[in-house]
């Protein structure tokens, strides 16, 4: 009689290792880094509106929105299942220098200084915060 094969998700090496990461992600600095990421990102999908951008700002308008809600998600994410996003903590840093640069690529050289300094200082703190985010799970694997 042939015995069952468990599925890698019963791996005792792969439930330790998750594990790992939950205990990682419960400290309060995780929590903490988790929800201020996620206020980023809901106030780089509102700022369009709290700053003023004008009309001929759309295109970025509609970015600021996407990447918001984007790294909103991935933050809510990473509170919610670190063990199983740990390998997306790398996404708002992109997000975070995508969000400095944005206004210059998309805009070609016509954008308001609102526009740029939101921009600006929620991208590095984005990226800051991502940092911060990829953090447990290096931690993890150098145990």
């Amino acid at each position: 009689m042939a015995r069952p094969v468990p599925g890698l998700e019963e791996h005792p090496d792969i439930a330790a290792l998750r594990a790992r990461y939950d205990q990682v992600s419960e400290t309060p600095a995780a929590r903490i880094t988790d929800g201020l990421l996620v206020l980023a990102g809901i106030y780089l999908a509102i700022s369009p509106w709290v700053v003023g951008f004008p009309p001929f700002e759309g295109n970025l308008s509609v970015n600021n929105f996407i990447c918001g809600v984007a790294t909103a998600l991935l933050a809510a994410g990473f509170a919610i299942a670190y063990g199983r996003t740990h390998t997306l903590a790398w996404l708002p840093v992109v997000l975070g220098v995508w969000t400095v640069v944005s206004p210059f690529i998309i805009q070609r050289g016509f954008f308001t200084a609102g526009a740029v300094t939101s921009n600006v200082i929620i991208g590095l703190i984005m990226i800051g915060l991502g940092l911060v985010a990829i953090r447990p799970a290096v931690l993890t694997r150098a145990r």
